[in-house]
């Protein structure tokens, strides 16, 4: 699944950013479409899954400040970062994951985009 993601950049803390990222040229609907970020020297973490059917987690650092949506006839996932602060600062990705209507697996990843969150 091709995933493009748009929206990252550098904002002062207290600030907001929208991420999109969006699965082009596929006859389905994605199963989960998540976000997830990775800070230099840290390990990639979760930061909102979505299913299908709205069901959201978040991880508790982002709980109350971002808000992750997703448009099914679009297969478009969107994440609505709101109070951000310097440690929000890493490359954020989009992943994808499910099996198709043919019975294949899938689990796919965005190229990422940097956000940067200066105090």
């Amino acid at each position: 699944v091709p995933l493009v993601e748009s929206g990252g950049g550098l904002v002062q803390a207290g600030g907001s950013l929208r991420l999109s990222c969006a699965a082009s040229g596929i006859g389905f609907s994605i199963n989960v479409m998540a976000w997830y970020r990775q800070a230099p020297g840290k390990q990639r973490e979760l930061v909102a899954d979505v299913r299908s059917g709205g069901s959201t987690i978040y991880a508790d650092s982002v709980k109350g400040r971002f808000a992750a949506s997703r448009d099914n006839a679009k297969n478009t996932l969107y994440l609505q970062m709101n109070s951000l602060n310097p440690e929000d600062t890493a490359v954020y990705y989009c992943n994808a994951r499910g099996v198709t209507p043919t019975g294949l697996k899938y689990d796919d990843w965005g190229q990422g985009t940097q956000v940067t969150v200066s105090a």
